[in-house]
């Protein structure tokens, strides 16, 4: 069977897939007694219509690419790196020990160190998965799953016992000092003349994320390094032939994906909360799977990616509260979206190759 062109595989695949999701969800929302155009114009109001919805749209969106591009730098090297939930934990916990015992003077600098603590700290929990995975055969699927397990318990332990403030019943560390409060997206575009909700979340580590789907892009397709990790990815007897070490690109890869997922609390729980709560992470490493294959592992497409599913979490949230929509049926519909860009993607994938594959004139005989 032939190869469809770029474009086809980039547009028309994800384009057909997310209609099909699309007709499914309706006919689910149908079946309830709701009306499925009402539901999405109501969606995009609750997600579009209003800078307050922007904000909350941007803020996942900013969740999203970190992860994201942490299971797509993982997919280069044929990794599948499941645990960006329990990295994106540690990463908080990196932001929580920068951002509360280093006395900084100014947010640049408490971002600066902050993010560099929870890329650390990120990267730090797959060293043990990536080291198994090279040199004892251990899966990496199955280790890093666990390590979302041992990070929740770990960073309970640790808001419950330890870094909770005296007095508080709340398992959560005492808000950071003011100087490490992050500017927001109407702090940013007031001095522009532009109007844009306080209360919205989102703020500047949005710049960040789209800073870092520059510097994946660059990581993959302009550096050495990043040579080696496709070259790995696509055949690693070739790769080992041609003298890259297995258990190095291994590790660096997971490394670089961990530090990326950790990245992700510089928004949470430096942006937002501005204080280390537990459940900040709230699945969005497991959406960063679904964000990554839709993208096809690419930056600008993941991008793409995770602002649509930003738009699916705000959106749904605004059904939920002013429909009888349930919400455990807007749950439903963002899994039809991640069931058809990723398990069914070959539904759609197959037949528009044959349709692209030019057919061989059949040679009579005779």
């Amino acid at each position: 069977m032939g190869k469809m062109p770029n474009w086809a595989d980039a547009v028309l695949v994800p384009v057909i897939s997310l209609l099909l999701a699309a007709i499914l969800s309706a006919l689910v929302i149908l079946a309830i007694g709701e009306d499925p155009l009402a539901a999405l114009q109501l969606m995009v109001k609750g997600a579009l219509g209003s800078s307050y919805g922007w904000g909350y749209t941007l803020y996942y969106t900013t969740n999203f690419i970190f992860t994201g591009l942490a299971v797509a730098v993982a997919f280069h090297a044929r990794l599948f790196n499941i645990g960006g939930e329990g990295q994106a934990m540690l990463g908080g916990l990196g932001v929580a020990l920068a951002c509360l015992y280093i006395p900084w003077p100014h947010w640049a600098l408490a971002l600066v160190g902050a993010t560099a603590t929870a890329a650390l700290l990120g990267a730090a929990w797959t060293l043990l998965p990536a080291y198994l995975q090279a040199r004892r055969g251990s899966h990496i699927v199955i280790t890093t799953i666990m390590f979302n397990f041992i990070a929740s318990a770990l960073l309970n332990y640790l808001l419950v016992n330890v870094m909770r403030p005296k007095g508080s019943m709340d398992p959560a560390t005492a808000k950071f000092a003011e100087a490490t409060h992050l500017p927001t997206l109407h702090d940013m575009l007031a001095p522009l003349g532009i109007a844009f909700s306080k209360s919205a979340p989102a703020n500047i580590s949005l710049v960040i994320a789209v800073l870092a789907c520059g510097a994946v892009w660059v990581l993959i397709w302009r550096t050495r390094l990043g040579y080696e990790i496709r070259a790995f990815g696509h055949s690693e007897p070739a790769a080992h032939y041609a003298g890259i070490n297995a258990t190095r690109i291994t590790v660096a890869t997971m490394l670089i994906s961990g530090g990326l997922a950790g990245m992700m609390a510089i928004n949470t729980t430096m942006g937002e909360a501005e204080r280390l709560v537990l459940n900040s992470v709230e699945g969005a490493g497991f959406i960063g799977i679904a964000v990554a294959l839709m993208g096809r592992s690419h930056p600008a497409g993941v991008l793409l990616a995770a602002l649509l599913f930003g738009f699916l979490y705000q959106g749904g949230a605004e059904l939920a509260l002013w429909t009888n929509i349930p919400r455990e049926l807007i749950v439903v519909i963002q899994a039809l979206v991640i069931l058809f860009t990723g398990a069914l993607d070959n539904m759609v994938r197959m037949p528009l190759e044959r349709l692209f594959t030019p057919r061989k004139p059949s040679i009579k005989k005779g």
